[in-house]
Protein backbone atom coordinates (compact mmCIF):
# COMPACT_ATOMS: atom_id res chain seq x y z
CA UNK A 1 0.00 0.00 0.00
CA UNK A 2 1.40 3.73 -1.40
CA UNK A 3 0.98 6.71 1.20
CA UNK A 4 1.33 10.13 -0.07
CA UNK A 5 4.58 10.55 1.16
CA UNK A 6 6.13 7.37 0.04
CA UNK A 7 8.91 8.11 -2.62
CA UNK A 8 8.80 5.04 -5.61
CA UNK A 9 12.25 4.88 -6.49
CA UNK A 10 11.50 2.44 -9.40
CA UNK A 11 8.37 0.67 -11.04
CA UNK A 12 9.10 -2.68 -12.94
CA UNK A 13 6.27 -3.39 -15.60
CA UNK A 14 6.15 -6.43 -17.55
CA UNK A 15 3.30 -8.17 -19.49
CA UNK A 16 2.74 -11.54 -19.12
CA UNK A 17 0.85 -13.47 -21.51
CA UNK A 18 -0.10 -17.14 -21.86
CA UNK A 19 0.73 -17.55 -18.26
CA UNK A 20 3.00 -20.86 -17.69
CA UNK A 21 3.18 -21.51 -21.10
CA UNK A 22 3.61 -18.11 -22.33
CA UNK A 23 6.33 -15.06 -22.62
CA UNK A 24 7.07 -12.29 -20.24
CA UNK A 25 8.20 -8.64 -21.53
CA UNK A 26 9.69 -5.98 -19.76
CA UNK A 27 8.24 -2.36 -20.63
CA UNK A 28 12.00 -1.37 -22.00
CA UNK A 29 12.53 -4.83 -23.48
CA UNK A 30 15.43 -5.83 -21.27
CA UNK A 31 13.39 -8.80 -19.86
CA UNK A 32 12.09 -10.84 -22.84
CA UNK A 33 11.87 -14.20 -22.12
CA UNK A 34 9.67 -17.44 -23.13
CA UNK A 35 8.04 -19.52 -19.92
CA UNK A 36 7.39 -22.82 -19.37
CA UNK A 37 5.97 -24.98 -16.16
CA UNK A 38 8.83 -26.38 -13.86
CA UNK A 39 9.40 -29.50 -15.32
CA UNK A 40 8.69 -29.72 -18.51
CA UNK A 41 11.52 -29.36 -20.62
CA UNK A 42 10.17 -26.44 -22.45
CA UNK A 43 12.77 -23.51 -23.32
CA UNK A 44 12.02 -21.11 -20.87
CA UNK A 45 12.13 -20.47 -17.39
CA UNK A 46 9.51 -20.12 -15.03
CA UNK A 47 7.71 -17.91 -12.04
CA UNK A 48 9.99 -19.39 -9.21
CA UNK A 49 13.28 -19.51 -10.68
CA UNK A 50 12.38 -15.53 -11.30
CA UNK A 51 11.23 -15.16 -7.85
CA UNK A 52 14.81 -17.19 -6.73
CA UNK A 53 16.81 -14.64 -8.90
CA UNK A 54 15.14 -11.18 -7.80
CA UNK A 55 15.25 -12.18 -4.35
CA UNK A 56 19.09 -13.35 -4.21
CA UNK A 57 20.16 -9.79 -6.10
CA UNK A 58 17.96 -8.10 -3.73
CA UNK A 59 19.39 -9.88 -0.64
CA UNK A 60 23.06 -9.08 -1.76
CA UNK A 61 22.12 -5.59 -2.25
CA UNK A 62 20.54 -5.82 1.28
CA UNK A 63 23.64 -7.62 2.84
CA UNK A 64 26.01 -4.53 1.50
CA UNK A 65 23.81 -2.17 3.21
CA UNK A 66 24.28 -4.52 6.27
CA UNK A 67 27.92 -4.87 5.95
CA UNK A 68 28.28 -1.56 5.63
CA UNK A 69 26.78 -0.22 8.69
CA UNK A 70 28.84 -2.86 10.04
CA UNK A 71 31.89 -1.35 8.61
CA UNK A 72 33.13 -4.45 7.13
CA UNK A 73 33.44 -5.56 3.57
CA UNK A 74 31.00 -7.95 1.77
CA UNK A 75 33.76 -10.79 0.14
CA UNK A 76 33.53 -9.72 -3.84
CA UNK A 77 32.69 -13.79 -4.66
CA UNK A 78 29.49 -13.28 -2.28
CA UNK A 79 26.62 -15.84 -3.30
CA UNK A 80 23.19 -16.32 -2.87
CA UNK A 81 21.89 -19.49 -4.31
CA UNK A 82 18.22 -19.45 -3.69
CA UNK A 83 15.76 -22.25 -3.97
CA UNK A 84 12.19 -21.79 -4.11
CA UNK A 85 9.59 -24.86 -4.29
CA UNK A 86 6.43 -24.85 -5.69
CA UNK A 87 4.65 -27.52 -3.20
CA UNK A 88 1.02 -28.97 -3.78
CA UNK A 89 -0.92 -30.00 -0.12
CA UNK A 90 -3.90 -31.57 -1.31
CA UNK A 91 -5.50 -29.07 -4.10
CA UNK A 92 -4.02 -26.23 -2.24
CA UNK A 93 -0.50 -24.87 -3.84
CA UNK A 94 1.93 -22.83 -1.84
CA UNK A 95 5.64 -21.70 -1.73
CA UNK A 96 8.68 -22.15 0.32
CA UNK A 97 12.28 -20.85 -0.12
CA UNK A 98 15.49 -21.66 1.14
CA UNK A 99 18.61 -18.61 0.83
CA UNK A 100 21.77 -20.19 0.98
CA UNK A 101 24.38 -17.49 1.20
CA UNK A 102 27.91 -17.64 0.74
CA UNK A 103 30.09 -15.13 2.42
CA UNK A 104 33.66 -16.52 2.36
CA UNK A 105 36.75 -15.24 4.78
CA UNK A 106 33.80 -13.41 6.58
CA UNK A 107 33.87 -14.83 10.18
CA UNK A 108 30.89 -16.76 10.87
CA UNK A 109 29.39 -14.62 13.80
CA UNK A 110 29.58 -11.17 11.56
CA UNK A 111 28.05 -13.40 8.62
CA UNK A 112 25.11 -14.23 10.46
CA UNK A 113 24.71 -10.71 11.74
CA UNK A 114 24.79 -9.10 7.86
CA UNK A 115 22.34 -12.72 7.29
CA UNK A 116 19.92 -11.38 9.59
CA UNK A 117 19.97 -7.50 9.25
CA UNK A 118 19.84 -8.14 5.39
CA UNK A 119 16.89 -10.36 5.89
CA UNK A 120 14.99 -7.82 8.16
CA UNK A 121 15.79 -5.05 5.40
CA UNK A 122 15.63 -6.78 1.70
CA UNK A 123 12.34 -5.88 0.35
CA UNK A 124 11.60 -9.66 -1.11
CA UNK A 125 12.09 -11.02 2.44
CA UNK A 126 9.50 -8.37 4.13
CA UNK A 127 7.45 -9.36 1.12
CA UNK A 128 7.24 -13.17 2.31
CA UNK A 129 7.43 -12.85 5.54
CA UNK A 130 4.96 -14.45 7.62
CA UNK A 131 3.58 -15.83 4.07
CA UNK A 132 5.82 -18.72 3.47
CA UNK A 133 8.56 -20.72 5.03
CA UNK A 134 11.98 -19.32 4.44
CA UNK A 135 15.07 -20.67 5.70
CA UNK A 136 18.46 -18.84 5.83
CA UNK A 137 21.56 -20.23 5.33
CA UNK A 138 25.28 -19.58 5.43
CA UNK A 139 27.19 -22.06 3.54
Amino acid sequence: MTHSNDTVLYTGKTRTTGGRDGAARSSDGNLDIKLSPPGSGGAGTNPEQLLAAGWSACFIGAMGKAAAALKVRLPADVAVDTEIDLCKEENAFFLQARLNVSLPGLDPAVARTVVDTAHQTCPYSKATRGNIAVTINLV
